[in-house]
């Protein structure tokens, strides 16, 4: 996919997707379990991503602005969605309400290499909208997550009334609780000056996001693990700032790049690998695309008309509106969720919700992907305001696809150099002054291993 530019998420799905519908593949059966536990492993990195791309210092400058962008969108295409797959689609409410928790879901590894490029070249900086967009997303995926996890406890518990009354506010208190107390311990754990500090809090915040996910399931609370994760990262990353990391300059956020460089095949295959193109109904499909269009076009005027009044001009209120619309991610990792749920004994009408569930999750994703690459990509040369000197990312987030060299646990140049030998402040200043008028471009050094 990287010699169309489209996102590479898109390849993978559909090689899942010609797999199994040429007789390559079979997950069924037993394999069923195992794909169940890849996607939460899946689950649990995209929504660190999200918690470590929320900029803590630029929320709490405008969290008003990044709230009521984040949620009220959100709201609208769900609640569309919701209504809409009831009547077109027949699905009861609750499960309609549930498809929309999931589809109003964006999809930051579609938006933020497309948002890293415009970046750099300068396009949006002056006012961060990057950085707006990108904490909306996050805010996004921690509403979806939450929502499904809620509904999807009610849906599947076979508990009393009552229990199931209290599912939402103990699954909303008990992953907030969770993600702040574990944010505090990786505070003070390891110490600030820690040669393996990247190693432990990489370790630390991916064994604590399993835990959640884990253990909010089997105790029940199955909507409180995903929150808890993505509030982890996010209050971890707070207290990581204010010891000296810089949000676009963190170790950790890069080794989880590199998870989901893993994973990322992983899930997007699976996710294809569920879709049996000869058991599909072609109006149910074509209802299904209404739905999406329909709750698309809605949620951009509704985002339009919402950020009115925060700063932006109309043309960056159509750029904010439109990079909001690409979908992946948590759609490919939560809509099989619901056929996991249910057994050989479930009666045939749920296990024909839960087809019609996946189906628009693989829908969204297959049209939506492209789509808002593209349309970030042309839109917002026209539509954003360009910068004299472009924004130039150094360090560890330099570029959108990092590797292992990227992750280094000490400097081995300031080990190996005598601090009796070092120079002094004053000539290395010289010295970058005068290398900085030779050359315009930045220098960067490479450890070595």
């Amino acid at each position: 996919m990287s010699l169309t530019t489209l996102p590479r998420l898109i390849g993978m799905l559909l090689v899942g997707i010609l797999f199994q519908n040429v007789g390559w593949v079979n997950l069924d059966g037993e394999f069923t379990h195992v794909t169940a536990e890849l996607r939460k492993f899946a689950l649990v990195i995209i929504l660190t991503r999200a918690g470590l791309e929320m900029d803590p210092d630029a929320f709490k400058r405008v969290y008003v602005t990044i709230l009521k962008l984040g949620l009220v969108p959100w709201t609208v295409e769900a609640v569309v969605i919701g209504v809409m797959s009831h009547y077109l689609l027949g699905l009861p409410w609750i499960w309609g309400f549930m498809l929309g928790s999931i589809i109003a879901a964006v999809s930051p590894a579609v938006v933020v290499p497309c948002l890293f490029r415009l970046r750099t070249k300068g396009y949006g900086v002056a006012k961060g909208i990057p950085t707006l967009i990108i904490a909306v997303a996050g805010i996004d995926d921690a509403a979806s997550v939450a929502v499904f996890g809620i509904i999807s406890s009610i849906m599947f518990s076979q508990s009393s009334l009552a229990y199931q009354i209290a599912q939402a506010p103990v699954c909303i208190l008990g992953g907030l609780g969770y993600g702040v107390l574990w944010g505090l311990l990786s505070r003070y754990v390891p110490e600030k000056g820690d040669p393996y500090a990247v190693p432990i809090r990489t370790l630390m915040l991916f064994g604590g996001g399993l835990l959640a996910v884990f253990g909010s399931e089997m105790v029940g609370f199955e909507g409180a693990g995903p929150l808890a994760v993505v509030f982890a990262a996010f209050v971890s990353n707070y207290f990581w700032c204010q010891q000296g990391y810089d949000i676009e300059d963190n170790p950790v956020a890069t080794a989880f790049e590199i998870f989901w460089m893993i994973f990322e095949p992983i899930l997007f295959g699976i996710t294809g690998a569920s879709v049996k193109i000869n058991e599909l109904d072609p109006e149910m499909v074509y209802l299904g695309l209404a739905c999406l269009v329909t709750s698309g076009v809605l949620r951009i005027l509704s985002t339009i008309i919402i950020a009115f009044g925060d700063g932006l001009n109309w043309k960056e209120r159509v750029f904010v509106a439109l990079s909001w619309s690409a979908k992946a991610t948590v759609q490919a990792a939560l809509g099989p969720v619901a056929m996991k749920h249910l057994s050989d004994t479930s009666p045939p009408e749920e296990h024909s919700y839960a087809d019609k569930v996946l189906t628009l999750c693989v829908l969204s994703i297959v049209l939506t992907a492209p789509l808002g690459a593209i349309l970030i990509s042309i839109t917002g040369t026209k539509l954003l305001t360009k910068t004299k000197q472009p924004h130039i990312v150094e360090g560890w987030r330099r570029s959108h696809r990092p590797s292992l060299r990227d992750i280094s646990i000490i400097d081995e140049e300031e080990e190996r150099e005598d601090p009796e030998d070092a120079p002094d402040k004053s000539t290395i200043n010289n010295t970058k002054t005068n290398a900085h008028t030779s050359a315009n471009e930045p220098v960067f050094t490479v450890t070595k291993f």
